[in-house]
């Protein structure tokens, strides 16, 4: 009897990737799952996910927990047809 590993199996897919060590693996299944999820923005057409020679990238935040809100936008003004 095989036992299923998910880890195993979504890191099978993004074999050429590379994380970080301090992600725990409930971390790195999660992160994993919503690359898998949104692959249209990680990847072009039918390419597989992963490491991309020439276009490495490093992603640091700039700013500690916690973290500030979110600028809040003014109300979209009335349009003129409903000023009438």
């Amino acid at each position: 009897m095989s036992t299923h590993d998910p880890l195993e199996e979504i890191l099978n897919e993004f074999r050429e990737g590379q994380f970080s060590t301090s992600l725990t693996s409930k971390q790195k299944l999660s992160l994993l799952k919503m690359l898998r999820k949104n692959k249209p923005a990680f990847a072009i057409g039918e390419e597989p996910l992963g490491k991309i020679r020439g276009h490495d990238i490093e992603l640091y935040l700039d700013v500690e927990r916690p973290y500030p809100p979110m600028p809040r936008r003014s109300p979209y003004p009335e349009s003129l047809e409903t000023m009438k």
